[in-house]
């Protein structure tokens, strides 16, 4: 027998309207927000995540499902959605439109990790991308968008926002960094002496407990803001306040990925365990630039799927299975089954949910299998009723019945 790849997992025809459901929830959000899908391919030249994802970053170094083609060209499976849809928007000229560019994606991402609760090698993206506004109003924007996606799926988590500056301010803050970390260097991890030279920032995002307690004393990047950063934060934090979207300041969010600047931020759930961040993003003003754009700024977020529904099942929230039958016919014969048929057809037309028997079971198992189904009524047609013309319909919620004309059968259902 052949077995499913690890960390990959099939979505089953029971769990399948879950996953439709959220999706439905973050379309509709994402279209009061006036956002438009953009769909970019599964893979892309490796060159791609490694100029725009950065290769100090665990995805890059460490996660990344990269293979030669045919044609010996290196390609990678996508870990991420954000350098793809920048490829697309420098590639087919949308920064020529109309400005901002708002755009959504729904994707399949790809990372080799060991696979946990909400983590999978396969995984699902709903992700915003908005290219071309450099004010604070955009970065608020963005954050209300997924504040209101988390909310109408019913979750309740914590924001966390911080600002990690610009290329100048960074600058000295790294100093600070180094400084602060080079008395530690032999107790850091493997990992994080390598990034002690290339990037330290990313010390702040270890999750080694040696580190992380270690850099819980570290210098605060708010410390080190410069003017125009300062007031870009402070700007934010005021439209937050305005659309009364409650936050905590964190100055050890630095996100996993080399391209942001200036805004980061993350909702957090406590209901999976240590990976608890359900969605998270922040602006990252030069990615375009470094892709081969003209400048501009940009912000996004992405909030993954399989995470977001194992927080809502964790936290109770139920999700309506819409393909609940409205009503099943329940045919006693052949004859009787080919007017069910009959009569299903009509009402599926009309938009009605219905079923009928394909296995030639007996009115009792007929019964039993409706019941599983959760259809809310049963209309039995037995000869009795194919020579009045009428089906006994039954209520499987009050177990009332009543007959009905088959001329009627779409008026009768169709507001049930």
């Amino acid at each position: 027998m052949m077995n499913i790849p690890k960390g990959t997992k099939d979505v089953l025809p029971n769990d399948s309207y879950k996953w439709q459901y959220v999706e439905g929830v973050a379309r509709d959000i994402a279209k009061r927000f006036q956002l438009k899908e953009i769909r970019t391919p599964t893979f892309e030249h490796t060159e791609l995540f490694l100029r725009g994802v950065g290769d100090t970053t665990d995805i890059v170094t460490k996660e990344m499902y990269t293979f030669k083609d045919k044609g010996d060209r290196s390609i990678t499976l996508k870990p991420e959605g954000t350098a793809g849809a920048v490829r697309s928007f420098i590639e087919n000229g949308l920064a020529n439109g109309v400005l901002p560019a708002k755009l959504y994606y729904i994707t399949p991402a790809f990372r080799y990790e060991r696979p946990q609760a909400g983590r999978l090698r396969e995984f699902h993206q709903f992700g915003v991308e908005i290219f071309g506004a450099k004010g604070a109003q955009t970065d608020a924007e963005t954050i209300m968008l997924a504040d209101s996606l988390l909310k109408a799926l019913g979750l309740n988590v914590k924001l966390f926002i911080n600002s990690i500056g610009c290329k100048q301010c960074r600058a000295a803050y790294n100093k600070a960094l180094k400084d602060f970390f080079a008395p530690h260097l032999n107790e850091l991890c493997y990992d994080c002496k390598n990034r002690f030279e290339k990037n330290p920032l990313r010390l702040l995002d270890c999750k080694e407990e040696t580190c992380k307690k270690i850099n819980a004393s570290a210098p605060s990047i708010i410390d080190y803001l410069c003017e125009d950063c300062n007031a870009h934060f402070t700007e934010l934090r005021a439209y937050l306040d305005l659309a009364g979207i409650q936050y905590e300041i964190d100055p050890r969010i630095v996100r996993g990925l080399d391209y942001y600047t200036r805004s980061v931020f993350e909702f957090v759930s406590t209901s999976i365990g240590a990976q608890g961040t359900v969605c998270a993003g922040g602006r990252y003003d030069g990615l375009i630039e470094e892709l081969g754009g003209n400048p501009m700024p940009a912000v996004g977020f992405a909030a993954g799927i399989e995470r977001l529904l194992i927080v809502m099942e964790q936290t109770g929230v139920k999700i309506p299975d819409p393909a609940v039958p409205t009503v099943y016919l329940a045919g006693m014969d052949a004859e009787c089954r080919q007017k069910a048929f009959e009569v299903a057809t009509k009402l599926r037309l009309a938009g009605i949910i219905a079923e009928i028997d394909h296995m030639d079971r007996s009115v009792k198992a007929q019964f039993k299998y409706a019941d599983k189904l959760g259809a809310k009524f049963v209309a039995v047609i037995g000869g009795n009723e194919l020579s009045e013309g009428v089906m006994n319909v039954k209520s499987m919620a009050t177990g009332e019945s009543e007959k009905v004309a088959f001329a009627n059968a779409v008026e009768y259902f169709f507001n049930k």
